[in-house]
């Protein structure tokens, strides 16, 4: 179970001159006072009695005093915890009367939860470390995080080139009724000499036609003499009409404009070509773009499935871009109370034994949310001990001029003053 604090007793630590407090051992209790009257004094004592030297305030006797700090706290498992003597030297006793020292406390004692302003005060980068760190997903998260990035580097790469192709495509002419492929020289040639032929072969039979017309003319004015002459002529006469009937000449000015004209039609056709080759590279650097931001939206699932299955400090805590985030805002967005809950709660998971948290200058709630911040602790089992500057009820203990005394009333029932323990 957790391990929280029973009672501790204070004396000469800084502004303290004496303090007893038996903190309630769930929920919130509150130590109240005007300023400067020791009440982060208390609280710096109960760091450095439980934290070791490296939370020893500076200057750790009380001003004005020759006797030196003394400080003794027993915790709910029976451990008793004492710092006294000229160099407030620890030790640790615990049920059975056995001896230790700090590395006994440092098994349920979570650094963080003696200085919170270390947490509160971190970047939300390093909150959100601490968070995946808590719950065991930081490799796997950073991991995704350098996936993402390296799938948006890639995508941003290649959407530019998609935009440059794209604005390259636009810019390029198009010429419509060119043909699709470069002409060849030589193809043009033979094909104009192949017309040639033809139109050879068909003036030819023109030709062939006239002279047997002449020649039918003549036989028929010899008919009389000469018709077997006229027969055979008639025959061919029919022949040659039939091989020339539907002859139509091509002409080879489109041919002759094409070959003198064959640069500018290829220009116009490499145009083309280059707007067509534009256009589809353009369609596969788009297409490669929308494969990665397809790719990306799976890396970003794959994170949020990982914080969405971990065992979170609190429901709707999470990480968004780096960051800590808590009820989808980030650290700056949180209210007062919402960061100490989120702090508290990342605190008591990275050390379970650690029941209690120290929490310093509560002024910044109003009565109803100190109400609800502490009623959150207790059902969630944790003890926290705060300074508040308040004379009012909410204070479980008033400090005034380095004691301790009861709200309201200005006592001191338990006796308790400076050098008593």
């Amino acid at each position: 179970m957790p391990i929280k604090i029973n009672r501790l007793e204070i004396e000469n630590v800084k502004r303290v001159k004496a303090v007893k407090l038996s903190p309630a051992p769930n929920g919130l209790t509150v130590i109240g006072g005007n300023n400067n009257q020791g009440k982060t004094s208390v609280l710096d004592a109960i760091a450095w009695a439980l934290g070791g030297e490296k939370f020893r305030p500076s200057k750790a006797q009380r001003d004005g005093s020759v006797i030196p700090p003394a400080l003794h706290i027993v915790m709910d498992n029976g451990l008793v915890v004492e710092r006294k003597g000229k160099n407030s030297a620890l030790k640790v006793t615990d049920p059975n009367g056995k001896k230790g020292g700090q590395q006994l406390l440092n098994e349920f004692v979570e650094e963080l939860a003696l200085n919170l302003p270390k947490f509160m005060e971190a970047s939300g980068r390093e909150k959100a470390r601490i968070l995946l760190q808590v719950i065991g997903a930081e490799q796997r998260l950073e991991e995704l995080e350098r996936q993402e990035v390296s799938q948006y580097n890639e995508r941003l790469s290649i959407g530019r080139i998609a935009d440059q192709k794209e604005k390259y495509a636009k810019e390029q002419p198009f010429y419509p009724g060119v043909p699709k492929d470069l002409l060849s020289p030589s193809d043009l040639i033979r094909q104009q000499q192949e017309i040639l032929a033809r139109n050879g072969e068909n003036q030819r039979k023109r030709q062939r036609l006239h002279e047997i017309e002449q020649e039918y003319q003549t036989v028929t004015e010899e008919l009389k003499k000469l018709l077997k002459r006229q027969s055979g002529l008639e025959s061919d006469l029919k022949i040659a009409r039939m091989d020339t009937k539907g002859l139509v000449d091509q002409s080879t000015a489109e041919l002759e404009a094409s070959i003198s004209n064959m640069e500018e039609i290829n220009r116009k056709i490499r145009a083309n070509l280059d707007k067509e080759k534009a256009e589809e590279d353009a369609k596969e650097y788009r297409r490669q773009y929308d494969t990665l931001t397809s790719a990306i939206e799976k890396t970003r699932r794959q994170k949020r499935d990982l914080l969405n299955h971990a065992a979170l400090p609190l429901p709707e805590l999470g990480v968004e871009d780096g960051e800590l985030v808590y009820q989808g805002q980030k650290w700056d967005n949180l209210s007062g109370s919402d960061r100490l809950k989120v702090a508290t709660a990342i605190i008591r998971k990275l050390n379970p034994n650690c029941g209690f948290v120290l929490l310093d200058k509560l002024e910044q709630m109003d009565r109803d949310t100190l109400e609800a911040f502490g009623a959150w602790l207790e059902s969630e089992g944790l003890q926290a001990i705060a300074t508040r500057v308040s004379l009012g009820d909410e204070c479980s203990i008033i400090i005034e001029d380095g004691y301790g005394k009861e709200p309201d009333t200005g006592s001191d029932p338990k006796g308790w003053k400076a050098g008593i323990f």
